[in-house]
């Protein structure tokens, strides 16, 4: 293939926004395009999140850059490292600690503060999303990972159908249902 034949940066930033088929972009989306650009095209795909907007800005598409500048940063101390998960356990505190922080904002009723819950609470499906459909990632911390997206999933489609004091326990048994295929270590574990 020649250089000519190849897409430019910006032809698969389009590319990828297009396959992600949501109506607007927030942080969230423009992560995962900048990280399926370096996925797909290697070192040279490596370029900030400012491109990347700017680029989807340039074509038309709506951005919403950060529900951040809504809150004027005023509850980020409540984001900081919540989506590191290594572990089922995390993600269970993860999930935990989202569902408080939503259920704070909408109590206080600070709009803004709870779309940055959703904000984070979308980023951290799909960083559990890109590990999962990562081939070069052991076959167990993939199906873990598969997992905790689809935790994040239902938490994200239903997030008043959970109590405050919320037990994993119930999304482990809908992940379960939701995934029938899931590994059978990870089946067993919550047997």
């Amino acid at each position: 293939m020649t250089h000519a034949e190849r897409p430019t940066k910006k032809e698969m930033i389009l590319t990828i926004a297009r396959e992600l088929s949501v109506p607007r972009f927030t942080p969230a989306e423009v992560e995962q395009i900048r990280r399926q650009l370096i996925a797909r095209l290697g070192a040279s795909g490596k370029t900030s999140s400012d491109y990347v907007a700017g680029v989807l800005e340039t074509a038309g598409m709506r951005i919403v850059w950060s529900t951040k500048a809504d809150t004027q940063g005023q509850y980020e101390e409540e984001f900081q490292d919540l989506l590191h998960f290594a572990t089922l356990e995390d993600a269970e505190m993860c999930i935990v600690r989202l569902d408080e922080l939503y259920r704070k904002f909408q109590e206080d009723e600070e709009l803004a503060a709870v779309e940055r819950v959703f904000e984070v609470a979308r980023m951290g499906r799909r960083r559990a999303e890109m590990i999962a459909r990562n081939h070069k990632v052991e076959p167990e911390k993939r199906a873990e990972k598969e997992e905790i997206m689809q935790w994040f999933k239902v938490w994200l489609d239903t997030p008043t159908h959970f109590s405050t004091g919320l037990k994993c326990a119930n999304l482990r048994r809908t992940s379960r249902s939701v995934l029938p295929g899931a590994h059978p270590r990870m089946l067993k574990r919550y047997a």
